[in-house]
């Protein structure tokens, strides 16, 4: 007769979990941080998708518009290898793809220096990232001040994010290796 497997226990009550065999560990909490890092990361790529679309350029991906904003920020050209560390891009042919996407659609220009590839923002792409700014400002920025989390509070969401993510790479290369 088969052996059955016993269900994993489930996450402490009060815990809002996505999968409660991920939560029956060592970290429930992590497994709470998980879930809502679902739902904001869907939650963030509908926003910019809409925000954009609604900036006057529909059908862009979220990585384009990711993208596009690092290349018009502080407002010089950038190394695609640049792009790729700021936005933490492993596929550089992600990047390349949209790079020529945001090109071909004037919002950026590519050259050289030598062997890397420079990316510039145009007169287009600032104007469009300035209407992008204008709306996140009015729909996102002031209800947030108004009625959101404290900015210190999101200032320590943001150190805290960046703190997992330097654990989720070192566990994603741990698990590369096996």
């Amino acid at each position: 007769m088969p052996s059955r497997s016993r269900p994993a226990e489930g996450p402490p009550k009060g815990h809002i979990v996505s999968s409660a065999h991920l939560a029956a560990g060592a970290s429930p909490g992590l497994s709470e941080v998980e879930y809502g890092l679902i739902l904001a990361g869907h939650a963030f790529q509908r926003w910019m998708v809409r925000c954009m679309a609604a900036a006057g350029l529909p059908g862009l991906s979220p990585t384009e518009i990711l993208i596009l904003h690092t290349v018009q920020h502080r407002g010089r050209p950038k190394r695609q290898a640049e792009i790729l560390l700021a936005l933490g891009i492993e596929d550089a042919h992600i990047a390349t793809y949209a790079i020529r996407k945001l090109a071909g659609a004037g919002l950026v220009m590519i050259s050289r220096a030598g062997k890397e590839k420079l990316v510039a923002i145009t007169p287009e792409g600032a104007a469009l990232c300035a209407r992008y700014a204008g709306l996140r400002e009015r729909l996102l920025a002031q209800p947030v001040s108004q009625a959101g989390p404290a900015a210190e509070a999101l200032s320590e969401v943001a150190a805290l994010l960046r703190t997992l993510s330097g654990f989720y790479d070192a566990a994603s290369r741990g698990a590369a290796t096996l």
